[in-house]
């Protein structure tokens, strides 16, 4: 936990994640999410306090592009096959550390860039081979508030 004192950047996957991982099709065709207020307000608070948020998705969808939008948020990378490829590039070009950030993560495409990070967390609801590599499991599932908790101990424990 002494590694959540040092995070300068969260990088969050999207499905699994700030989401349930459950991908909706209304009729019309349209992909249907639902995010967690909490887990957006939690971001809001830490992107106050300086700490850098990305979000890198391995799929594309608009009702993502609209929540981030509604949010603020900047860093948002969708159809990204190589999330580590893309973390490390952001990290160099913001002096950042791999040990200072934090990655959470749900499922196997997550591994290369959750060994690479300083703090690396698994939601509840993540595959085995994602907790194993995880210094810190959630309690609460992806989509349920599971950001909000990691964003929570980060600020408790930065001060």
């Amino acid at each position: 936990m002494e590694a959540l004192r040092r995070i300068r950047m969260l990088i969050l996957d999207l499905d699994g994640v700030l989401t349930s991982g459950d991908i909706v099709w209304d009729s019309e065709g349209k992909e249907i999410k639902i995010f967690n207020v909490l887990d957006g307000m939690g971001l809001k608070l830490l992107e106050e306090r300086g700490v850098k948020i990305v979000i890198i998705s391995g799929r594309k969808s608009r009702a993502t592009e609209m929540r981030m939008r509604d949010l603020g948020l900047k860093n948002v990378y969708q159809g990204v096959n190589d999330k580590l490829s893309l973390a490390e590039k952001l990290a160099s070009e913001s002096g950042v550390s791999p040990e200072e950030i934090c990655f959470l993560g749900d499922d196997l495409n997550d591994l290369p860039l959750m060994k690479w990070v300083g703090f690396p967390v698994a939601v509840r609801n993540a595959v085995k081979e994602v907790k194993k590599v995880a210094k810190y499991i959630t309690t609460r599932e992806g989509g349920k508030g599971a950001v909000r908790e990691v964003v929570d101990l980060i600020i408790a424990l930065s001060g």
